[in-house]
Protein backbone atom coordinates (compact mmCIF):
# COMPACT_ATOMS: atom_id res chain seq x y z
CA UNK A 1 0.00 0.00 0.00
CA UNK A 2 1.28 3.47 -0.81
CA UNK A 3 1.23 6.62 1.29
CA UNK A 4 -2.35 7.39 0.17
CA UNK A 5 -3.56 4.16 1.73
CA UNK A 6 -7.29 4.04 2.33
CA UNK A 7 -6.58 3.33 6.00
CA UNK A 8 -5.05 6.77 6.47
CA UNK A 9 -8.17 8.36 4.98
CA UNK A 10 -10.56 6.70 7.41
CA UNK A 11 -12.27 8.34 10.36
CA UNK A 12 -10.45 7.05 13.43
CA UNK A 13 -12.59 6.25 16.45
CA UNK A 14 -10.45 5.61 19.51
CA UNK A 15 -11.90 4.70 22.91
CA UNK A 16 -15.33 5.56 21.53
CA UNK A 17 -14.35 9.09 20.46
CA UNK A 18 -14.03 10.18 16.84
CA UNK A 19 -10.75 11.94 16.12
CA UNK A 20 -11.03 15.42 14.64
CA UNK A 21 -8.95 14.76 11.50
CA UNK A 22 -7.68 11.77 9.57
CA UNK A 23 -4.04 10.66 9.58
CA UNK A 24 -3.89 11.54 5.87
CA UNK A 25 -4.85 15.15 6.51
CA UNK A 26 -2.33 15.50 9.34
CA UNK A 27 0.44 14.16 7.11
CA UNK A 28 -0.51 16.22 4.08
CA UNK A 29 -0.67 19.38 6.17
CA UNK A 30 3.00 18.79 6.98
CA UNK A 31 4.13 18.50 3.37
CA UNK A 32 5.17 21.39 1.14
CA UNK A 33 2.07 21.12 -1.03
CA UNK A 34 -0.28 20.85 1.94
CA UNK A 35 -3.72 19.30 1.94
CA UNK A 36 -5.40 19.40 -1.49
CA UNK A 37 -8.15 22.03 -1.62
CA UNK A 38 -11.66 20.70 -2.01
CA UNK A 39 -10.65 17.12 -1.14
CA UNK A 40 -12.61 15.12 1.41
CA UNK A 41 -10.19 13.68 3.96
CA UNK A 42 -12.49 10.98 5.31
CA UNK A 43 -13.77 8.93 2.39
CA UNK A 44 -12.86 5.39 3.35
CA UNK A 45 -15.03 4.44 6.30
CA UNK A 46 -13.99 4.01 9.92
CA UNK A 47 -11.04 2.61 11.84
CA UNK A 48 -12.07 1.63 15.36
CA UNK A 49 -9.67 0.76 18.16
CA UNK A 50 -8.88 1.34 21.82
CA UNK A 51 -5.73 2.41 23.62
CA UNK A 52 -3.84 -0.15 25.65
CA UNK A 53 -3.43 0.23 29.39
CA UNK A 54 -0.05 -0.16 31.01
CA UNK A 55 0.24 -2.35 34.08
CA UNK A 56 3.47 -1.37 35.84
CA UNK A 57 5.53 -4.18 37.30
CA UNK A 58 7.23 -4.31 40.67
CA UNK A 59 10.64 -4.26 39.01
CA UNK A 60 13.18 -2.22 41.01
CA UNK A 61 16.21 -0.70 39.32
CA UNK A 62 19.44 -1.01 41.26
CA UNK A 63 22.25 1.52 40.74
CA UNK A 64 24.77 -1.18 41.63
CA UNK A 65 23.71 -3.01 38.45
CA UNK A 66 24.47 -0.14 36.05
CA UNK A 67 27.20 -2.20 34.25
CA UNK A 68 24.66 -5.01 33.73
CA UNK A 69 22.08 -2.58 32.37
CA UNK A 70 24.69 -1.11 30.02
CA UNK A 71 25.46 -4.59 28.68
CA UNK A 72 21.75 -5.08 27.97
CA UNK A 73 21.30 -1.78 26.12
CA UNK A 74 24.48 -2.03 24.06
CA UNK A 75 23.50 -5.53 22.95
CA UNK A 76 20.46 -4.02 21.21
CA UNK A 77 22.27 -1.31 19.26
CA UNK A 78 21.69 -1.72 15.52
CA UNK A 79 18.41 -3.59 15.91
CA UNK A 80 15.21 -1.95 14.68
CA UNK A 81 12.89 -1.36 17.59
CA UNK A 82 9.13 -1.79 17.39
CA UNK A 83 7.10 1.21 18.45
CA UNK A 84 5.89 0.60 22.03
CA UNK A 85 2.11 1.18 21.74
CA UNK A 86 1.72 2.88 25.13
CA UNK A 87 4.62 5.24 24.41
CA UNK A 88 4.05 5.84 20.70
CA UNK A 89 4.10 9.64 21.08
CA UNK A 90 7.38 9.99 22.99
CA UNK A 91 9.03 7.25 20.92
CA UNK A 92 8.07 8.97 17.65
CA UNK A 93 9.24 12.41 18.76
CA UNK A 94 12.48 10.84 19.95
CA UNK A 95 13.01 9.33 16.50
CA UNK A 96 12.46 12.74 14.86
CA UNK A 97 14.93 14.37 17.25
CA UNK A 98 17.50 11.65 16.51
CA UNK A 99 17.22 12.19 12.76
CA UNK A 100 17.81 15.91 13.18
CA UNK A 101 20.62 15.52 15.71
CA UNK A 102 22.40 13.04 13.43
CA UNK A 103 22.58 15.85 10.85
CA UNK A 104 24.57 18.04 13.27
CA UNK A 105 27.73 16.05 12.64
CA UNK A 106 27.79 16.10 8.81
CA UNK A 107 29.43 18.52 6.39
CA UNK A 108 27.63 21.34 4.58
CA UNK A 109 26.52 24.88 5.32
CA UNK A 110 22.99 24.64 6.68
CA UNK A 111 20.76 25.50 9.59
CA UNK A 112 17.91 23.48 11.02
CA UNK A 113 15.37 25.31 8.85
CA UNK A 114 17.20 24.10 5.73
CA UNK A 115 16.26 20.51 6.56
CA UNK A 116 13.20 18.40 5.83
CA UNK A 117 12.29 14.87 6.87
CA UNK A 118 11.55 11.63 5.10
CA UNK A 119 9.21 9.49 7.16
CA UNK A 120 8.15 5.87 6.98
CA UNK A 121 5.48 4.04 8.94
CA UNK A 122 5.38 0.25 8.57
CA UNK A 123 2.57 -1.06 10.73
CA UNK A 124 0.94 -4.25 11.91
CA UNK A 125 -2.62 -2.95 12.24
CA UNK A 126 -4.31 -6.17 13.40
CA UNK A 127 -3.61 -6.40 17.17
CA UNK A 128 -5.75 -4.39 19.57
CA UNK A 129 -4.16 -1.03 20.28
CA UNK A 130 -2.12 -0.82 17.09
CA UNK A 131 -4.48 1.44 15.15
CA UNK A 132 -4.66 3.73 18.18
CA UNK A 133 -0.87 3.82 18.46
CA UNK A 134 -0.56 4.53 14.71
CA UNK A 135 -2.83 7.54 15.07
CA UNK A 136 -0.90 8.69 18.15
CA UNK A 137 2.42 8.31 16.34
CA UNK A 138 1.29 10.32 13.31
CA UNK A 139 -0.31 12.98 15.50
CA UNK A 140 2.87 13.29 17.60
CA UNK A 141 5.08 13.46 14.51
CA UNK A 142 3.09 16.11 12.68
CA UNK A 143 2.60 18.36 15.72
CA UNK A 144 6.30 18.18 16.61
CA UNK A 145 7.46 18.81 13.05
CA UNK A 146 5.10 21.77 12.76
CA UNK A 147 6.44 23.21 16.04
CA UNK A 148 9.98 22.83 14.68
CA UNK A 149 9.00 24.80 11.57
CA UNK A 150 9.87 21.88 9.29
CA UNK A 151 7.97 19.73 6.81
CA UNK A 152 7.98 16.30 5.24
CA UNK A 153 9.98 15.91 2.06
CA UNK A 154 8.12 12.62 1.66
CA UNK A 155 6.32 10.02 3.74
CA UNK A 156 5.21 6.44 3.18
CA UNK A 157 2.86 4.07 4.94
CA UNK A 158 2.64 0.31 4.45
CA UNK A 159 0.83 -2.36 6.37
CA UNK A 160 2.94 -5.14 7.85
CA UNK A 161 0.60 -8.06 8.66
CA UNK A 162 2.06 -10.36 11.26
CA UNK A 163 5.13 -8.19 11.68
CA UNK A 164 6.20 -5.34 13.89
CA UNK A 165 5.10 -1.71 13.89
CA UNK A 166 8.03 0.51 12.92
CA UNK A 167 8.58 4.21 12.34
CA UNK A 168 11.71 5.91 11.01
CA UNK A 169 12.81 9.38 9.95
CA UNK A 170 15.73 10.77 7.98
CA UNK A 171 16.87 14.38 7.68
CA UNK A 172 17.31 15.53 4.08
CA UNK A 173 17.83 18.79 2.22
CA UNK A 174 14.72 20.94 2.38
CA UNK A 175 15.50 22.77 -0.87
CA UNK A 176 18.83 23.48 -2.51
CA UNK A 177 21.46 20.85 -1.62
CA UNK A 178 23.29 21.99 1.50
CA UNK A 179 23.58 18.79 3.51
CA UNK A 180 26.87 17.01 2.95
CA UNK A 181 27.73 13.36 3.34
CA UNK A 182 31.02 13.43 5.24
CA UNK A 183 31.23 13.66 9.00
CA UNK A 184 32.93 16.79 10.35
CA UNK A 185 34.08 15.21 13.59
CA UNK A 186 34.75 11.62 14.70
CA UNK A 187 32.15 9.59 16.56
CA UNK A 188 34.77 8.21 18.95
CA UNK A 189 36.75 9.86 21.72
CA UNK A 190 40.27 11.14 21.24
CA UNK A 191 42.67 10.14 23.98
CA UNK A 192 43.52 13.64 25.26
CA UNK A 193 43.09 13.24 29.05
CA UNK A 194 42.76 17.01 29.56
CA UNK A 195 39.82 17.30 27.15
CA UNK A 196 36.26 17.53 28.45
CA UNK A 197 33.26 15.31 27.79
CA UNK A 198 30.05 17.36 27.93
CA UNK A 199 26.41 16.29 27.98
CA UNK A 200 23.82 18.59 26.38
CA UNK A 201 20.15 17.52 26.62
CA UNK A 202 18.10 18.92 23.73
CA UNK A 203 14.82 18.81 25.67
CA UNK A 204 14.25 19.89 29.30
CA UNK A 205 11.90 16.97 30.01
CA UNK A 206 12.31 14.66 32.99
CA UNK A 207 14.31 11.47 32.74
CA UNK A 208 11.76 8.66 32.43
CA UNK A 209 12.33 5.08 31.32
CA UNK A 210 8.95 4.28 29.77
CA UNK A 211 9.40 2.98 26.23
CA UNK A 212 13.19 2.82 26.62
CA UNK A 213 15.51 0.02 25.57
CA UNK A 214 16.34 -0.68 29.22
CA UNK A 215 12.68 -0.91 30.16
CA UNK A 216 12.05 -3.35 27.31
CA UNK A 217 15.07 -5.50 28.13
CA UNK A 218 14.26 -5.74 31.84
CA UNK A 219 10.48 -6.01 31.46
CA UNK A 220 10.21 -3.11 33.90
CA UNK A 221 7.09 -1.68 32.18
CA UNK A 222 7.89 1.81 33.47
CA UNK A 223 4.78 3.93 33.75
CA UNK A 224 6.03 7.20 32.23
CA UNK A 225 8.07 8.05 29.16
CA UNK A 226 10.00 11.27 28.55
CA UNK A 227 7.68 14.14 27.55
CA UNK A 228 9.64 15.27 24.50
CA UNK A 229 7.84 18.41 23.34
CA UNK A 230 9.93 21.59 23.61
CA UNK A 231 10.66 22.30 19.95
CA UNK A 232 11.98 25.82 20.61
CA UNK A 233 14.61 24.49 22.98
CA UNK A 234 15.75 21.88 20.45
CA UNK A 235 16.06 24.63 17.83
CA UNK A 236 18.28 26.73 20.12
CA UNK A 237 20.46 23.75 21.04
CA UNK A 238 20.82 22.69 17.41
CA UNK A 239 21.96 26.15 16.32
CA UNK A 240 24.67 26.48 18.95
CA UNK A 241 26.08 22.94 18.73
CA UNK A 242 26.00 22.97 14.94
CA UNK A 243 28.05 26.18 14.88
CA UNK A 244 30.63 24.65 17.23
CA UNK A 245 30.86 21.55 15.02
CA UNK A 246 31.36 23.68 11.90
CA UNK A 247 34.03 25.77 13.64
CA UNK A 248 36.02 22.69 14.67
CA UNK A 249 35.47 23.21 18.39
CA UNK A 250 34.00 19.72 18.79
CA UNK A 251 36.66 17.00 18.80
CA UNK A 252 34.10 14.17 18.74
CA UNK A 253 30.38 13.84 19.18
CA UNK A 254 27.51 11.38 19.43
CA UNK A 255 23.72 11.50 19.31
CA UNK A 256 21.85 10.14 22.31
CA UNK A 257 18.92 7.90 21.44
CA UNK A 258 18.47 4.15 21.98
CA UNK A 259 19.83 3.17 25.38
CA UNK A 260 20.29 6.73 26.59
CA UNK A 261 23.30 8.71 27.75
CA UNK A 262 25.55 5.92 28.98
CA UNK A 263 24.95 3.74 25.92
CA UNK A 264 25.87 6.63 23.62
CA UNK A 265 29.06 7.26 25.60
CA UNK A 266 29.94 3.56 25.44
CA UNK A 267 29.69 3.84 21.67
CA UNK A 268 32.25 6.65 21.72
CA UNK A 269 34.83 4.58 23.62
CA UNK A 270 37.54 2.54 21.93
CA UNK A 271 39.66 -0.37 23.08
CA UNK A 272 42.38 2.01 24.25
CA UNK A 273 40.25 5.03 25.20
CA UNK A 274 37.53 4.98 27.85
CA UNK A 275 35.93 7.61 30.06
CA UNK A 276 35.64 8.57 33.70
CA UNK A 277 32.42 10.50 34.36
CA UNK A 278 30.49 12.00 37.25
CA UNK A 279 26.73 12.59 36.95
CA UNK A 280 26.25 14.07 40.41
CA UNK A 281 25.59 17.54 38.95
CA UNK A 282 22.79 16.12 36.77
CA UNK A 283 21.36 14.21 39.71
CA UNK A 284 21.32 17.37 41.82
CA UNK A 285 19.92 19.60 39.04
CA UNK A 286 17.02 17.25 38.26
CA UNK A 287 16.62 15.54 41.64
CA UNK A 288 16.71 12.30 39.69
CA UNK A 289 17.87 8.73 40.17
CA UNK A 290 21.13 7.61 38.48
CA UNK A 291 19.63 4.77 36.44
CA UNK A 292 17.07 7.12 34.88
CA UNK A 293 19.72 9.75 34.06
CA UNK A 294 21.95 7.20 32.40
CA UNK A 295 19.37 5.21 30.43
CA UNK A 296 16.34 7.45 29.75
CA UNK A 297 16.14 8.24 26.04
CA UNK A 298 15.97 12.04 26.26
CA UNK A 299 17.23 13.62 23.00
CA UNK A 300 20.66 15.13 23.34
CA UNK A 301 24.32 14.95 22.41
CA UNK A 302 27.67 14.16 23.96
CA UNK A 303 30.54 16.30 22.75
CA UNK A 304 34.25 16.27 23.47
CA UNK A 305 36.09 19.61 23.53
CA UNK A 306 39.64 20.78 24.26
CA UNK A 307 40.36 22.14 27.71
CA UNK A 308 41.41 25.49 26.20
CA UNK A 309 37.95 25.79 24.55
CA UNK A 310 36.00 25.16 27.75
CA UNK A 311 35.47 28.82 28.67
CA UNK A 312 34.34 29.65 25.12
CA UNK A 313 31.83 26.77 25.03
CA UNK A 314 30.60 27.64 28.51
CA UNK A 315 29.97 31.26 27.48
CA UNK A 316 28.18 30.28 24.24
CA UNK A 317 25.84 27.85 25.96
CA UNK A 318 25.07 30.18 28.87
CA UNK A 319 24.39 33.04 26.44
CA UNK A 320 21.68 30.94 24.77
CA UNK A 321 20.28 29.65 28.11
CA UNK A 322 21.24 26.09 27.21
CA UNK A 323 21.86 23.68 30.06
CA UNK A 324 24.93 21.49 29.81
CA UNK A 325 26.82 19.19 32.16
CA UNK A 326 30.57 18.46 32.22
CA UNK A 327 30.77 14.69 32.61
CA UNK A 328 34.49 14.12 32.91
CA UNK A 329 37.48 13.15 30.78
CA UNK A 330 38.78 10.39 28.54
CA UNK A 331 40.98 7.80 30.23
CA UNK A 332 43.34 5.20 28.79
CA UNK A 333 42.40 1.55 28.67
CA UNK A 334 38.77 1.60 27.55
CA UNK A 335 35.61 1.17 29.62
CA UNK A 336 33.58 3.70 31.59
CA UNK A 337 33.81 4.53 35.27
CA UNK A 338 30.64 6.21 36.57
CA UNK A 339 30.39 8.22 39.78
CA UNK A 340 26.90 9.31 40.74
CA UNK A 341 27.27 10.15 44.39
CA UNK A 342 30.00 12.75 44.96
CA UNK A 343 29.86 14.16 48.48
CA UNK A 344 31.59 16.99 50.28
CA UNK A 345 30.99 18.69 53.61
CA UNK A 346 27.65 18.88 55.43
CA UNK A 347 25.67 19.13 52.18
CA UNK A 348 27.26 15.92 50.99
CA UNK A 349 26.45 14.12 54.22
CA UNK A 350 22.81 15.24 54.07
CA UNK A 351 22.57 14.24 50.43
CA UNK A 352 24.05 10.84 51.26
CA UNK A 353 21.46 10.29 53.97
CA UNK A 354 18.61 11.27 51.65
CA UNK A 355 19.89 9.11 48.82
CA UNK A 356 20.26 6.07 51.05
CA UNK A 357 16.53 6.28 51.85
CA UNK A 358 15.37 6.90 48.27
CA UNK A 359 13.79 4.09 46.28
CA UNK A 360 15.23 3.14 42.90
CA UNK A 361 11.79 1.97 41.75
CA UNK A 362 9.83 3.41 38.85
CA UNK A 363 6.89 5.85 39.06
Amino acid sequence: MDKFSSLLRRKFIIDGQQMAVTPYRMLQDCTREGFPEGENDAEEGQAIDETLDLFPSNFVFDSARIPDYLALTTSRIGFKRAVPPVFAASFTRGRIAKALLDAIWVSGRFTLEDLALKAEWKWNTAPVGQLASLYTSIEAATSYIDALGLCFDDYTFTENPGGRSLVSFKAVDGGNPKLGRKRLCPATLSGDPSSWILYIPFDPCDFRLGGSTLSEETDARSSLGPDISDADYLIDCFEVVREMVEDGVVLSGATICDGGLLTALQGMCKEDVGASIDITSIRDAYGELPVRILFAEVPGVIIQIRDLDFDYVDAELILQDIAYFPLGHPVPGGGIAVNYNSKSGVAGILQSLLTSQASEGED
